[in-house]
């Protein structure tokens, strides 16, 4: 089993920063890919960026390509998510997921981030 707490949400002023934190714990081995995904209120959730476990091989969004930077710590089993030049558009409850055996099957209970103008 994985259990995984995001923190760092919150609300900043439209091209501000934030850093948003996943920890996880138990059976951190497991998973092959850990995610970030966001959702807002009536719309679809949707695939944020990814980081692979062994090859550190990132992927993102391109709504936030060069903006969004994943990343993680595996002496403390926390992924990030450092979010700079934050629009409107960013506004969500963001989750972070882990993937087993390519499907993301664990995920955290979100971690809202709200981007004013």
């Amino acid at each position: 089993q994985v259990q995984l707490v995001e923190s760092g949400g919150g609300l900043v002023q439209a091209g501000g920063s934030l850093r948003l934190s996943c920890a996880a714990s138990g059976r951190t081995f497991s998973y092959s890919n850990m995610g970030w995904f966001r959702q807002a209120p009536g719309k679809e959730r949707e695939f944020v960026a990814a980081i692979r476990r062994g090859s550190d091989v990132t992927t993102y969004a391109d709504s936030v390509k060069g903006r969004f930077t994943i990343s993680r710590d595996n002496a403390k089993n926390t992924v990030y998510l450092q979010m700079n030049s934050l629009k409107p558009e960013d506004t969500a409850l963001y989750y972070c997921a882990a993937a087993v055996l390519g499907t993301y099957t664990y995920w955290g209970q979100g971690t809202q981030v709200t981007v004013s103008s």
